[in-house]
């Protein structure tokens, strides 16, 4: 690292002037640590939910979600349902199935409890 150079500007104030290079790698690893700080308040959340007596879910069904899906769709892959399937057995329409997995609609608390019942999961875990 070189030494950054600094301009003190009529008004009193400090500018530092470094090379790009050390300035994106400086925007990568401030970029990298607010990940890493977000994914410490997610666990510390999900920690204290346990705590309160939360949901405990299976680990692949929880890996899914770090990973960014939906609770349904998560449970869904792990019970090795398809969404064709499922929509056959709960008489809920495919279309919709991907729209509540989506989080582009949100369903009645009835189709819930009847994705939930399919699943063979409690309702909680769709929740």
């Amino acid at each position: 690292m070189s030494a950054p150079q600094i301009i003190r500007t009529p008004g009193g104030e400090e500018l530092v002037v470094l090379p790009r290079a050390e300035y994106e790698a400086l925007l990568e690893r401030a970029e990298r640590d607010g990940e890493d700080a977000d994914d410490i308040a997610i666990y510390d959340a999900r920690k204290a939910e346990l705590v309160a007596g939360g949901v405990v879910l299976p680990p692949e069904v929880s890996a899914s979600l770090l990973n960014g899906k939906s609770r349904l769709k998560a449970v869904r892959a792990w019970r090795g349902e398809t969404q064709l399937h499922l929509s056959f057995k709960t008489g809920i329409g495919q279309g919709y199935l991907s729209d509540l997995e989506n989080g582009r609609r949100a369903g009645t608390p009835e189709t819930i409890a009847k994705l939930a019942k399919a699943l063979e999961v409690p309702v909680d875990w769709l929740l």
